[in-house]
């Protein structure tokens, strides 16, 4: 597609899917901040409730996967950024936001097996995907395991470690302690969490803290107490064929790849394409917005 136009949207012309819209009901639940004109559907997809928001419009789909104790109106400001040009479909992984929690698999194959059956419970025609830190594994897993579903990928600063895998009580006390952590955060209400995150967060903008904080209190319990299977990046690395983007950061700064992860994906991958960020920690787009926007909205549109 020739000719993509990049911009912040100003109005919203929407088109409604045929799924149902969301009531938002319960006090325990709350609904994510959505721009004026957004809409927000839930969908059966692989026997899983799915939850998403979509800005909607003509331009090709574009489908972004979150972090872990994210959701997907955590992907806002980008969104709205490039809504004037994509279609952008923000779903939320199992256990977090308003999709189902089931207990069990939350390995990144299986995020990936859902976002697959969330892409076709929709019909879409080979979306641009992308994703960050888990939904950056999402990402890969969809694309390596399912090669047709999605036309090009961004990778927002994945679990890319050249480190041996943690043991599995290794990763059992991780995740007990962000358990812990989800529990307490949760525990200061909304206003609290956005004030924590104000502090913690200089270089965000501030639209980001309102869905953040929202999501900190929407993550379930079975996202913690499951054991994920080891995550094998290179081996899934070498089942790309799609023109792949890698988005990274400085490790001194917090981001998780570094510049020998980085080497071995690009010798890994011959469709893979590397952008660094520079000032920027794990999460790239929050802390630097304009030079992400730039590098992410030139590869969609030149795969769009």
């Amino acid at each position: 597609m020739s000719g993509v136009r990049l911009g912040v949207r100003s109005s919203h012309l929407l088109r409604r899917t045929a799924t149902r819209r969301t009531r938002i009901k319960s006090r325990h639940t709350p609904c994510p901040r959505i721009e004026p004109m957004w809409t927000s559907h839930e969908i059966i997809a692989g026997g899983l409730k799915i939850h998403y928001l979509r800005t909607g419009g003509g331009g090709p789909p574009l489908v972004l996967a979150h972090g872990a104790t994210d959701n997907g109106g955590c992907w806002v400001r980008l969104a709205t950024a490039l809504a004037d040009t994509f279609d952008v479909i923000v779903p939320d992984a199992r256990g977090h936001g308003l999709s189902d929690a089931p207990e069990g698999d939350y390995s990144a194959s299986t995020l990936g097996n859902d976002l697959a059956s969330f892409i076709e419970a929709l019909h879409l025609d080979r979306p641009l995907v992308g994703g960050h830190s888990m939904g950056a594994n999402t990402t890969l897993a969809l694309i390596a395991n399912h090669p047709r579903l999605a036309r090009a990928a961004f990778l927002e600063d994945p679990v890319f470690r050249m480190e041996p895998a943690a043991s599995t009580q290794e990763i059992v006390s991780r995740r007990a302690r962000m358990r812990e952590e989800a529990h307490a955060r949760a525990s200061i209400g909304h206003e609290g969490i956005v004030a924590q995150g104000r502090a913690r967060n200089p270089l965000w903008d501030d639209v980001e803290f309102d869905n953040w904080a929202t999501a900190k209190m929407q993550v379930r319990d079975a996202f913690f107490t499951a054991i994920p299977e080891a995550f094998d990046w290179q081996g899934l690395l070498g089942m790309v064929e799609c023109p792949t983007l890698l988005v990274i950061g400085d490790p001194s700064l917090g981001a998780i790849v570094n510049p020998d992860a980085a080497g071995e994906a690009e010798h890994l991958c011959p469709t893979l394409e590397i952008a660094h960020i520079p000032g920027a920690g794990h999460n790239i787009r929050r802390d630097r917005f304009a030079p992400f926007l730039s590098e992410v909205g030139a590869f969609l549109a030149r795969n769009a």
